[in-house]
C-alpha cells in the first residue's frame, strides 16, 4: 500500500515534551479520532512547528492508532496516539521555513487571498498529498545534510492563545481588562508616541528602499523621525488611487503606512505600542467589512511582549464573523523582529523584495491542533 502523508502541528513546548519522552508516540485530540484511524503504519507525520512557520522533522507511524490518556504533554493528554520512529528532527534555527516550499507545495497555488495558505496548517492530523509531503521530506532530509541556520525571533515559539470551538469556527475571548486613558501616565503616552513614529519611519523607509511607492496616514504627513521628515522620502504619495468607495478611501488613507505599486496597495500596515491596538484592530476590521473582496495583506506592528494580546483580539469572535475572518488576512510584526530584519539586510535591501514581509511576519491563526 502507497505511503500516506499527514499533517502533525506542534508548539516549540509540545515537540520539545515529544523528545523528552522519547520521540516514540504522536499524540491529537479526542475530536481528531476518526481521522487518526485513517493512519496506516508506513504512514509519515510531517511535523509542523508553529509561531515560526518551519518544518521541523519527519516522524514514520509504527503502530496502528490506539487510545491513551498517559501523561505525556502539559497542557493535554492528545489521547488519540500512533507510535512512531524519528526520520528526521532540526533544531528551530535549521528547521525549513514554509515559504521556502512555496513554489513546491500546492497549499499556496490559486490563493482566494494572500494569506490563504495558513488555513491548511489550522488543524492536525490533516491528509497531505504524496507531491506535497515527498517535497516537506526532501527538503527536510536536505535541511539535514546541510544545515542552515536562520535566525528569528525566539518570542514566536511562545504558544499562541488556545481557541475555544463555536459554531463560527474557534475564537478567542480575551479576559484581560483594557485600562482606561487615564491611568496612562504622561511619560508612557511620550514614550508610546516615540515608538509609534519609529515604527512608521522603518516602514516608510522600508517600503520606499524596496523601489515601492509608499503611504503614511492623513494626520501624520508632518510627522519627522530623527531629522527624517517623512514627506521627504522620494516615493512618497501625495494622493491615493480612489478605486473605492468614499467610506473605504477615508479609512484606508487613516491607515498608518501602505505600501503602493502603481495603483495596487500590496501590503497595509497598523503600528500599536503599548496602551491599545483597538483602533488599528478595528481599522483593519473596518476596511474588511467594507471590501471583503479585497486582497491587501494587514500587518499589525506591535512590540514583542504584546504578541499574545495581538493574536488574541485578532480572534475574537466579532472579528471571526468578517469575511473572511480577520485572522486570515491580518498577520503580526513584532518591533524586534522589524528593527533586527532591517538592520540585517541593510546593504542587500534594494535587492529584496515585500516577500520578505512573509518570514518577518506571524500568522494570527490559532491552530486547532
Amino acid at each position: 500500500m502507497a505511503r500516506e502523508y499527514w499533517l502533525d502541528l506542534f508548539t516549540w513546548r509540545t515537540w520539545q515534551e515529544f523528545l523528552k519522552a522519547g520521540a516514540s508516540v504522536s499524540g491529537f485530540r479526542e475530536g481528531r479520532w476518526k481521522t487518526v484511524q485513517r493512519i496506516k503504519p508506513g504512514d509519515y507525520l510531517l511535523c509542523y512547528l508553529t509561531g515560526v512557520s518551519r518544518w521541523i522533522g519527519a516522524l514514520e507511524v509504527t503502530s496502528d492508532p490506539f487510545w491513551d490518556t498517559t501523561r505525556i504533554w502539559s497542557e493535554e493528554s492528545f489521547p488519540c496516539r500512533l507510535s512512531v520512529r524519528v526520520i528526521v528532527s532540526l533544531a528551530p534555527e535549521t528547521a525549513v521555513p514554509v515559504h521556502h516550499l512555496s513554489d513546491e507545495l500546492s497549499v499556496f497555488k490559486n490563493l482566494t487571498h494572500p494569506h490563504a495558505w495558513t488555513g491548511h496548517f489550522r488543524g492536525s492530523p490533516t491528509h497531505w498529498s504524496v507531491s506535497d509531503g515527498e517535497a516537506v521530506v526532501r527538503a527536510l532530509h536536505d535541511a539535514e545534510k546541510s544545515p542552515e541556520e536562520r535566525p528569528f525571533d525566539p518570542r514566536k515559539l511562545n504558544p499562541k492563545p488556545r481557541p475555544i470551538p463555536t459554531p463560527i469556527g474557534p475564537v478567542v475571548v480575551p479576559t484581560d481588562p483594557v485600562e482606561p486613558p487615564t491611568t496612562i501616565e504622561p511619560q508612557d503616552l511620550g514614550r508610546e508616541a516615540s515608538a509609534h513614529t519609529e515604527i512608521q519611519w522603518l516602514l516608510l523607509k522600508l517600503g520606499n528602499d524596496l523601489g515601492l511607492h509608499v503611504w503614511v496616514a492623513r494626520n501624520d504627513r508632518g510627522k519627522s523621525f530623527e531629522n527624517n521628515a517623512f514627506s521627504a522620502l522620494p516615493r512618497i504619495r501625495p494622493t491615493l488611487p480612489h478605486q473605492f468607495d468614499e467610506a473605504t478611501n477615508r479609512t484606508i488613507e487613516l491607515i498608518d503606512v501602505l505600501w503602493l505599486q502603481g495603483n495596487s496597495v500590496v501590503a497595509a500596515f497598523e503600528v500599536e505600542s503599548t496602551t491599545s491596538i483597538y483602533s488599528g484592530l478595528l481599522r483593519m476590521s473596518d476596511l474588511v467589512a467594507m471590501q471583503p473582496k479585497l486582497e491587501i495583506p494587514l500587518y499589525l506592528v506591535a512590540p514583542a511582549e504584546r504578541r499574545e494580546k495581538v493574536i488574541a483580539e485578532v480572534n475574537r469572535p466579532t472579528f471571526s464573523r468578517l469575511t473572511p475572518p480577520l485572522y486570515k488576512t491580518c498577520r503580526y510584526i513584532s518591533f524586534t523582529a522589524l528593527r533586527d530584519r532591517i538592520a540585517e539586510i541593510g546593504p542587500w535591501l534594494h535587492h529584496m523584495n515585500p516577500s520578505l514581509l512573509e518570514e518577518l511576519s506571524e500568522s494570527c491563526e490559532v491552530e486547532e491542533a
